[in-house]
């Protein structure tokens, strides 16, 4: 596995355990070589991505049970390939991304500047 470093520089933080993401299912975006799609911009779902995605022809919303997705949903966080964030992007139904959880390889795909853009903050679970 890559160093767990985000777009920031810091210590890649979670993306989300519910519904369980990114590519070895751990909850965060890591990648390693295997991982050709680059699962590592940790977006916060909305519909307009939904659509967009589904569209494009990878249908994220809908449950598939025999793979264990549940599909997602508007509010979930899910650790997206970042090719497919900068399509979205480029075609303005890029959905919020999460900096802190963003795997640093993401910069292979995306600017930093354009991630910024659209960047939003998570608080913290409060016990």
């Amino acid at each position: 596995m890559d160093d767990s470093v985000n777009v920031l520089g810091g210590e890649l933080q979670p993306c989300s355990d519910d519904p369980v993401t990114g590519w070895f299912r751990d909850g965060c975006c890591n990648t390693d070589r295997w991982d050709l799609g680059s699962h590592t911009v940790c977006v916060l779902v909305d519909e307009e991505f939904l659509a967009f995605s589904k569209q494009a022809g990878n249908d994220l919303s809908t449950p598939m049970p025999e793979n264990n997705f549940p599909g997602l949903k508007e509010g979930d966080r899910w650790c997206l390939c970042a090719m497919r964030w900068k399509q979205a992007y480029e075609m303005g139904s890029a959905p919020p991304v999460i900096l802190q959880s963003t795997h640093i390889k993401a910069l292979e795909e995306c600017e930093l500047s354009e991630l910024k853009e659209l960047a939003v903050e998570i608080p913290e679970a409060q016990d």
